[in-house]
């Protein structure tokens, strides 16, 4: 009886170690994008300075007309637009960006959502920034769009 439980005792504990073990899902969020509005010349904020108004912000789908969700960050008069919707997905997406109803500039970001190694992250094979002048600081990842007032 003692040696067909160390058989069986035997036979499971190969059997475990012989099978693949399932790895650890790891999942990496798409960055959200994020913007600042600034003026050209000094480089101030223009919602801080008082030119806009969050509540002037739009964002649009250009492929539909519909509205995309968005966030402001006005904590500690940061004054930022986040948009964290994009690549979640694989994707292709054009918006317009206006405020008090006049276009401050269009984004466009080609996403694809990959999953290998049991794990899932967002490439970005293409982001456009059109019709306005901006600067990208990749230690913040922020986008500061320029207008000149």
């Amino acid at each position: 009886m003692i040696k067909i439980y160390r058989s069986l005792l035997l036979f499971i504990i190969i059997f475990n170690y012989s099978c693949e073990q399932p790895c650890g899902e790891c999942f990496t969020p798409p960055e959200p994008f994020i913007f600042e509005i600034a003026d050209k010349t000094s480089g101030e904020n223009l919602f801080t300075k008082g030119i806009y108004k969050a509540s002037e912000i739009e964002v649009i789908d250009l492929s539909d007309s519909s509205r995309v969700d968005y966030t402001f960050i006005d904590e500690n008069d940061i004054n930022l637009i986040q948009i964290h919707t994009i690549g979640w997905k694989t994707e292709t997406v054009n918006y317009s960006i206006n405020i008090s109803n006049k276009n401050i500039f269009n984004l466009y970001v080609d996403a694809e959502r990959i999953s290998e190694d049991c794990c899932s992250y967002t490439e970005f094979h293409e982001i456009k920034i059109e019709n306005t002048e901006y600067e990208f600081n990749q230690e913040t990842g922020i986008y500061k769009i320029l207008i000149e007032l």
